[in-house]
């Protein structure tokens, strides 16, 4: 699933600068194409850390079930 939102996020992004490119591109174009390549960094890192959380939950877990 997280592949899926990355890929999502990736396309929103896109989209977004093509639009703002259509009429040329300006200073507010760039920071606003700046921001949302931070956001989707963010967002794209916030579902990473929790995967890897949910992983070491799972781990923890099994090792817990094994004793």
């Amino acid at each position: 699933m997280t592949e899926i939102k990355k890929a999502a996020r990736e396309g929103e992004v896109e989209a977004k600068e093509a639009w703002r490119k259509r009429d040329g591109e300006d200073l507010s174009d760039k920071a606003a194409n700046a921001g949302d390549e931070i956001q989707k960094n963010l967002a794209n890192a916030g579902d990473d850390l929790r995967d890897a959380i949910d992983d070491a939950g799972d781990k923890l877990e099994r090792e817990a079930d094994r004793r």
